[in-house]
C-alpha cells in the first residue's frame, strides 16, 4: 500500500512539474497578444526563433537595446514563439507554432522570422524582402535580424 501511495504521489508531482514546465499553445498566446493590442492600441510584433539561433538572440537583444526600447514598448505587444527546435530540445516549442509559420508562408523561411500583426492577426508586414526592399515570398529573402542600413 505505501508503495502503491508513493507511486501515486510521484506521479502527481511529476504532472504537476511537468504541466508548468510545457510551452503555451502558439493559439492561446496570439489570442493574449491581440487582446492587449486591442487594448493598447498597438500592433503585434510576432517572432519565431529557437534556443539555437543566434540571430534570434541578436534580435531580442536589438529590440531591448535602451536606444529602441521605448519604441518597441510604446508601439508593439512583442511575442516569441519556440520553433524549429533541435531533437534534444522540442519540448521547448509551441505546439501549433510551425502550423502558424505555415499560415505566413514562412515553414521554409530562416529564423528568426517576425511579422507585424494587428489586433485581429492580419500581417501587415513581414521579414522577407528582395535585396530592393519590396515583399518577397521567396525564404531565401528572411532579412530576419536586420543587420545592415538597408535591412
Amino acid at each position: 500500500m505505501k508503495t502503491l501511495l508513493t507511486l501515486l504521489l510521484a506521479f502527481s508531482i511529476s504532472s504537476i512539474v511537468f504541466a508548468q514546465n510545457s510551452p503555451q499553445p502558439a493559439e492561446s498566446i496570439m489570442k493574449q497578444a491581440y487582446a492587449k493590442a486591442g487594448n493598447e492600441n498597438k500592433k503585434v510584433l510576432l517572432i519565431f526563433h529557437a534556443s539555437w539561433c543566434s540571430w534570434c538572440r541578436k534580435m531580442e537583444a536589438s529590440i531591448d537595446d535602451p536606444s529602441c526600447k521605448k519604441f518597441f514598448d510604446d508601439n508593439y505587444v512583442i511575442t516569441y514563439l519556440d520553433v524549429k527546435e533541435n531533437p534534444d530540445k522540442r519540448t521547448l516549442e509551441n505546439p501549433g507554432g510551425d502550423d502558424l509559420m505555415d499560415k505566413y508562408n514562412a515553414g521554409k523561411s530562416g529564423l528568426p522570422f517576425w511579422l507585424i500583426l494587428d489586433a485581429k492577426g492580419n500581417a501587415l508586414a513581414y521579414s522577407e524582402m528582395h535585396t530592393d526592399g519590396t515583399p518577397s515570398d521567396s525564404p531565401t529573402d528572411n532579412v530576419g535580424c536586420p543587420a545592415t542600413e538597408k535591412e
